[in-house]
């Protein structure tokens, strides 16, 4: 059965993804199950060339065909802030609820019109010193004051689906995992991993 490392200590991440995935027969590591390794430098300008950093980083240091994550929020009133940065926007160590409050301050007399806002995520596959599969995830909300849910983390509770009138953080696990970025590019990815397991002739 195959086995994929995810180049995560997101507890949030490791769950989403192996509930996407359950289906399938891969066998999914999480970082903690490894012990101690040198984190990865996250030194991209984007998404996508984070992901890929991450990707080739653990799969060098542990030989295992490794997916690798990188997501965050863009708000357009900040000019696409926090990006890249979403995971240490209030500085370290990374503090969900520091983070928050600094965006929500930031947004103090910004109109909720103003508030358009999206999850990006990309993902990257590495193997054997090279990225073989990438796919990307959207998922456009807006930005509210009030904390609302606890179904999530991150940004979850502050980021309302306005189709819904529900924050991420108060959508039930399979709908949310149905409309969110991270679902969106984790299914794409899996359609793509069975095909290349497949053509190696290494599916079960």
């Amino acid at each position: 059965m195959p086995a994929v490392l995810l180049a995560t200590r997101n507890a949030g991440k490791v769950r989403e993804i192996r509930a996407i995935a359950a289906a399938l027969p891969i066998i999914w590591h999480g970082l903690d199950e490894l012990g101690p390794l040198p984190d990865a430098v996250e030194s991209g300008a984007t998404f996508a060339e984070n992901a890929r950093l991450k990707a080739l980083h653990y799969a060098r240091l542990t030989g295992l065909s490794t997916l690798a994550d990188d997501s965050g929020l863009e708000v357009d009133a900040l000019g696409g802030a926090p990006g890249v940065q979403s995971a240490r926007f209030a500085g370290l160590p990374r503090d969900d609820a520091a983070n928050n409050r600094k965006l929500i301050g930031l947004l103090a007399g910004v109109p909720a019109e103003r508030r358009t806002a999206r999850f990006r995520c990309a993902l990257a596959l590495a193997q054997a010193g090279r990225v073989v599969l990438e796919t990307e995830g959207t998922f456009a909300g807006v930005i509210c004051d009030a904390a609302r849910g606890t179904n999530g983390f991150g940004y979850d509770p502050h980021f309302l689906v306005p189709e819904l009138g529900l924050t991420a953080a108060e959508l039930p696990s399979d709908e949310k995992n149905a409309r969110s970025h991270r679902g969106q590019a984790l299914r794409a990815m899996l359609v793509r991993l069975e095909a290349w397991y497949r053509a190696a002739g290494a599916w079960p």
